[in-house]
C-alpha cells in the first residue's frame, strides 16, 4: 500500500509510521511526505529517512482555490493509496476528498463524534469527560465527520492540564495510526 502523509509541524505521528516500516512492523511504502508549510520538523524527518518531500506553502498562493489545486496536483504525483493526515492542521477542499473517496485517513485527539475540531483536547477537558482518547478516521467534507476507523480509550487522570492530558492521547494516537494502517494495507 503506498500512502502520502500529510503534516504540519514536528511530525511526531509521521515518525511513529517512519518507525513502524522500518521496523517491519507496517508494511507500507510511504511514497512521499508533504507540508502546508515551508520548514517543518516533519519534513526534515521524512528527508532523513531518504522519503521524497514536498512543500505547497499555504501562503504562496494568493487564492485558496489556487493552494487546493496545487496541494492535489503534489498529492496525485505520487498515486497514492492511501492519503495520511498526521498533524495535517488545514481542511482540504472537496475536490480532495473527492479525489481520495474513503482513502484520506486523519487522526484526531478525542473520541469522536465528540469534540470535533481544533481543540478536542481542551474541549474534553472543560466538558469534564473522565475518559477521552483518539480516533483514526476517514476525511469527509465536514470537521472530524468521517467514518470513524479505530478509537482508543484514555483516561483523564486527576489534575490533568490540557497538556499533560494531550500527550498520553498523543502516544495512544501514534500507536492507533500505526495499527490502522496496518489493518488497510493487510484488507488491501
Amino acid at each position: 500500500m503506498r500512502i502520502v502523509v500529510l503534516v504540519s509541524g514536528s511530525g511526531t505521528n509521521l515518525q511513529a509510521i517512519i518507525d513502524a516500516v522500518a521496523s517491519g512492523e507496517l508494511n507500507v511504502e510511504i511514497a512521499a511526505v508533504g507540508s502546508d508549510r515551508v520548514g517543518t520538523y516533519g519534513v526534515e524527518r521524512a528527508r532523513a529517512a531518504g522519503i521524497d518531500t514536498f512543500e505547497v506553502n499555504f501562503k504562496d498562493f494568493a487564492a485558496r482555490a489556487e493552494w487546493d489545486a496545487a496541494l492535489l496536483s503534489a498529492v496525485q504525483r505520487y498515486e497514492p493509496d492511501v492519503v495520511v493526515s498526521a498533524g495535517f492542521m488545514r481542511i482540504v477542499a472537496p475536490s480532495f476528498i473527492d479525489a481520495f473517496p474513503n482513502r484520506y485517513v486523519n487522526t484526531h485527539p478525542a473520541l469522536l463524534p465528540s469534540f470535533p475540531g481544533a481543540h478536542g483536547v481542551r474541549d474534553a477537558l472543560a466538558y469534564g469527560v473522565k475518559v477521552t482518547g483518539c480516533t483514526v478516521h476517514y476525511a469527509d467534507a465536514g470537521v472530524d465527520t468521517g467514518p470513524i476507523i479505530a478509537q482508543a480509550a484514555v483516561a483523564v487522570q486527576a489534575g490533568d492540564t490540557e497538556e499533560t492530558l494531550h500527550e498520553r492521547i498523543k502516544v495512544e494516537e501514534r500507536r492507533l495510526l500505526v495499527a490502522t494502517l496496518g489493518e488497510l494495507a493487510r484488507s488491501r
